[in-house]
Parts: C-alpha cells; structure tokens; sequence
C-alpha cells in the first residue's frame, strides 16, 4: 500500500521536551499538573493521588506525587537515572524526559537535554536565577537545544506581582546573554494552581503571551533539523525473506527519498534508493516515497552491496568530513578520574571505535562560564579533548548535526558509559576558547592608555543638533533589512541628520573579508560592525547597521559596546517562507542544494530578539511605512 506523505505515520508530529530545576522550584508539580491537564493520567492514578494528597490534609491535589517516585529512590541510595514519561493531546504526541536537578546529577541533565527538541527550565519566583538555574541554562546551550521556556514558578508565593517576574528575566538574561541558546520564553506560572500551564491565568492579566502547554503544543519541531546534510546510520539488515533483503536506520538529518543517488560509508560504494518502507508486525508492508530526519526507515537499495550496522547512507554530493583526530567536549560521567592517555571505546551513532584521550586543553566553570586550566575530568566535569581514533570516522561538528556530532565513551573493561562527547569544528569556530582568548585580551587592554579627548562626544552632538544612534536592523536575508536601510539613510539625510549606513555585505567585502559564517565568525562580524558603529556614534553621527546577526548573544554584545541608550534594535520579523519566496539573490535556492552550509534560516538557526524597540512586517508593509515607523520612535 503507497501512503501519501501526509497520512504516513512517519510524519506524525511527536515532541521530545526535558525539564531543569533546582531543589523545591516545583519541577515535580508542574510535570504532574501538567499530565493531570491534558488528561495523561489513568482513572487509578488519579484515585492514588486524590487518596494520598488527602493524608496530606491540602484541600488541593498535591501533583508532585505523580512524578516524585524518583525521590524514594533517592532516599534509598539508588543511584538517580532519566524518567520518560509518554503522553499526548489531540495537537501532538509528547516524550517528557526528566532528570534531577542536583549539580551531582548533571550527568543525567545532559542526557536528557541531548535528544530534547525543548527544555523547560524551573525557576522559583521567590528566589530567583541560582547557581543551579545557570548549570541548567548552560547545558541546555552546550546541547543545542533549539528552544528552551523559562517558567517562573510560585508566583502566587509573590503575590503575582509583575516586576518579580521582570527582574528575574533581566536577571536571567545577563547570563544567558553570554550563551548560544535556543529560542527563549518566559512564562510566569504557578503549577500548584494551574496558572499559566494549561489555562491563562486570571491573576495575572499583566501577562498576555502563551500557556506553557500552548508552546508544547506549537512549537516547530521539524524546522530546527538538519533537513540539508543526509545522514541514515544503518542499525541492521532485514531480511524477513528470501526475495526482501532491507537495511533498518533511522534518517538522522536531511531528506532520503526514493530514487536518489546515495553513497554507502565507509566502503564509498554508491546505489539509488529502491524503496522506503516500514513493516509490520503481522507482516505487511507500507511504502513511503521520503522519509525526513528523525523517522526510523528500512531503506532497500537498487542492488546488493555489502551494508550492514556501522555503515551510514549519505548523499553522493554531501559527503561528511573523515577524521581520526577529533576536538571535542566532554562531560565525563564517572566517578573515576580520568587523565590524558586513557583508553576508551567510542561509539558514535552506529559506528565503534578504540580511542585515546590525548590532551585535555581547558576546563569549563558552568556557573561563571570561565575555561579553567586543563588537566584530568572528576565526576560531573566538562572539558574539551583532543581525541585520537584508531579508525576514521565519519563526522558532522555537533552545532550543525546534534545526531552525527554526538558520541558517548564506554569502558573497554566494564562496559559502563563513562563519557559523553560533542565534536567541534576547530578552534577557531570553538566559542569558549575564544571566550577565553576575549578575556585574556580583556586583560592585556587594561594596560593600555587612552588619552582624554579634547573634544567630547556631547559637543559634537550640539553642533548638529541632534543626539546620534544606531539602528540596528536584524532579520532573516530576504527580510528588506537593506532595502528599509538604504531609504531610512535617504529620509534622515533629508532632514539634515547626519547619517551612513554600514550593510553587511559592504563590511565583508572589506573589513571583515577574513570572516566565514561560523557561530564565531558570524560573532566577530557583529562585534567588528558595533565598533565601527560606536565610532560614527562618538563623531555625533548615526549609524543603520543592517545585518542579519542570528544570535541573541552577538546582539546583547553589540547593544553592550554601542550602549543601552543609543543602540536601537529593529526586527524585520517576516516568515521564512516569504523571505525564501523573495530571494532577490538566489541564496535560498543554493542553500536548498547544499551549495550554501551554513545558511540562516536553512541550515543555521536564527533567533528573534525578544524585546526589539520595534518590530516591522516587511511582508504586509511598504518601505515608505517602515521608514515611518522608525523616524516615529527617533
């Protein structure tokens, strides 16, 4: 039977989510108020739970109960694991993955958040962002988690007030700034009343964005995987009879379709996609023309070649890169102490390898966000290795495939898993290093000297008439950021203020021609542009800068070296499908076939700022009404 894309099983919506939280921030009550509301617990589970929250004397359903068998546990001395809790709601099928919020257990945090499509993190309004709460925010970005909801708990402990609920994201924010993570949500909420979860809540009116279960509900799933790079680890060969032979796998990142040209590794032989099929358990079959990243699939080729649990399909154009030396982070997960020159065994996806940790090179602080000296890894440490392979591997660096960037360490002797990995690039895309070398040069400019000007930046800005800014414009390529730039330079030139635009595409054809499209080279690009912008700023001229700029951090760090009071941000906030249905110079088209890897939008994400001084909708707005609106906020 041929089903259509949209009625086949393998294109049923299913949300993979973990939870973060500190001891006491209610993690357990949200979870349980969670299931209670969509209706995930069983008639008998109910009847336990009203029973046993009356021998607490509450006249309300004490939901931790529902979740808390990990703490008998606890008690016990069993060592704490990951829960996986199954539910659904009439919207999508839910994976809740849950985990202690213990610094001891941020070994079992990182396993959790490692296959989480989002993550929420608890914090309790009457204490506010903790040590713990940065652990949780720092390991959801080492992670890759594309979204991640800060829900704010017992606001009915602050009486639901308002500037509570702000100051603990401004607080939140001044960390997070300083990470890569995902798309962020501040929901204030109270999972002991209900506030927030599955219903708005009525005691807080001041608070108009959306439910918690509205998010879960929502949020894009197959937009943040790797739809470009075709990676299918091939888990093993199904042959239920003489005339069928197929090999099973799950499609990892990118697109299998049938009748595509793929390239088996590592024999580098090459086939067409046959047939995409599933088979059931009474022994029939259902056929599917794709199947997308993260389905499982058994793939039958167009001829007989030798693949079988350790090979991996990929497009004959987009072959991975082959290492056997790899950098890569490391979060060590037992209680033994490791050194450099251990052996180990190392698998990634369904491949095996004997390897030997070389080199530990640094050390992260995850509450400070220091690099620390290197040297061995205790219990619960991050680092970065270098790690030496006895055969090649195949691989793709985690920040662009969370699947064919990840690994996990095993010990050759007791077979326990030791180590988990996420390979990166180089040094010179490896944010922390680099964050180490910012702070290093941080403390060589203290030697500097910078003489006093002669003439202040304010009586520049009296000659003119006028204070000088600088508008940030960021949003998606295709948004009209340089078209709205190069007429709102147009209009305030005709109003005798003194302006330039600096565009992106100016800059990388001179000053930042050095730049790629790495996380930090993209960084760098923003952070070169935002001095040069300062500079304008200090003649007492303004600046448009209009660049695409993905990362929230590289906006926060433009905003800090401009200054809070002149920097301007606007968000060209219009749908991916518009700016690629645009696509005035083709880009989307090269990055649909790979030629572009790390396109934003496509194979890159971007984040939306959250709180811009204005937001435009170039798609239902004319450049005249956009220019408008920014010289109204002038």
């Amino acid at each position: 039977m041929l089903l259509s894309d949209s009625a086949s099983p393998l294109r049923q919506e299913l949300l993979c989510f973990s939870t973060a939280g500190s001891v006491d921030d209610g993690k357990s009550t949200l979870l349980g108020r969670l299931l209670y509301d969509t209706g995930a617990l069983f008639d008998d589970q109910l009847s336990s739970l009203q029973a046993r929250s009356k021998r607490n004397t509450s006249s309300l359903l004490d939901f931790a109960l529902v979740t808390d068998g990990l703490k008998a546990e606890q008690e016990q001395g069993i060592t704490i694991d990951v829960a996986y809790r199954y539910f659904s709601t009439l919207k999508r099928r839910f994976i809740l993955v849950d985990s202690p919020g213990h610094e001891q257990y941020t070994r079992n945090m990182a396993t959790a958040a490692s296959n989480a499509e989002l993550t929420i993190i608890l914090i309790d309004a009457s204490k506010g962002v903790l040590p713990q709460t940065k652990r949780h925010a720092f390991i959801s970005a080492l992670m890759r988690v594309p979204r991640v909801i800060v829900a704010v708990n017992k606001m009915d402990l602050v009486d639901y007030r308002q500037e509570v609920f702000d100051q603990i994201n401004k607080d939140f924010l001044a960390f997070a700034n300083h990470l890569n993570l995902g798309m962020l949500s501040f929901i204030p909420i109270s999972a002991l009343h209900g506030d927030n979860v599955a219903v708005n809540s009525r005691k807080m009116p001041w608070y108009q964005g959306s439910t918690v279960l509205e998010i879960l509900e929502t949020a894009p799933v197959e937009s943040d995987l790797n739809q470009l790079d075709l990676r299918v680890p091939i888990q093993c060969t199904i042959n239920p009879s003489a005339t069928f032979r197929g090999y099973g796998g799950k499609v990892c990142s990118g697109v299998l379709r049938v009748g595509c040209e793929v390239t088996v590794l590592p024999s580098q032989t090459k086939a067409r996609i046959h047939q995409l099929v599933q088979l059931g358990i009474d022994g029939t079959m259902q056929q599917y023309e794709q199947a997308c990243a993260g389905k499982s699939v058994t793939v039958v080729l167009d001829r007989h070649l030798d693949v079988g649990r350790g090979s991996i399909l990929v497009d004959s154009n987009n072959i991975p890169e082959t290492r056997s030396e790899l950098d890569a982070m490391i979060i060590w997960m037992s209680a033994d102490h490791v050194d450099a020159g251990l052996t180990l065994l190392l698998k990634h996806a369904s491949f095996d390898s004997k390897v030997i940790l070389q080199n530990c090179k640094y050390k992260i602080d995850c509450s400070s966000l220091k690099c620390l000296p290197g040297g061995g890894m205790q219990l619960n440490e991050i680092a970065r290795w270098t790690i030496k392979s006895t055969k090649p591997m195949w691989i793709d660096p985690y920040e662009r495939n969370r699947a064919m960037g990840s690994f996990i360490l095993i010990d050759p002797i007791s077979y326990n898993t030791v180590g988990a990995g996420m390979i990166i690039d180089s040094l010179g895309n490896d944010y922390w290093a680099n964050q180490l070398l910012r702070r290093q040069s941080a403390e060589q400019a203290r030697n500097l000297h910078i003489d006093t000007k002669l003439v202040e930046q304010a009586e520049r800005e009296e000659l003119s008439g006028v204070r000088a800014k600088t508008y940030w414009l960021t949003g998606l390529s295709g948004s009209g950021k340089s078209s709205i730039a190069r007429a709102l330079e147009r209009a305030l030139f005709d109003k005798k203020i003194p302006i330039f635009h600096l565009d992106g595409d100016y800059l990388r054809s001179g000053l930042n021609r050095d730049l790629g499209f790495s996380i930090e080279d993209r960084g760098e690009n923003v952070r070169r542009t935002a001095e040069v912008a300062k500079l304008f700023n200090e003649a007492g001229m303004s600046v448009i800068c209009s660049l695409v700029s993905p990362f929230r951090r590289d906006r926060a760090a433009a905003r800090s070296i401009i200054g809070s009071e002149r920097f301007v941000e606007i968000y060209l906030d219009v749908p991916l499908q518009v700016c690629e249905a645009r696509d005035p110079h083709g880009l989307y088209k090269k990055a649909r076939k790979g030629e572009i890897p790390e396109f934003t939008g496509i194979g890159s994400p971007y984040e939306p700022p959250l709180n811009p001084a204005l937001k435009l909708d170039t798609a239902n707005s004319t450049i005249t009404e956009c220019v408008a609106r920014i010289i109204a906020i002038s």
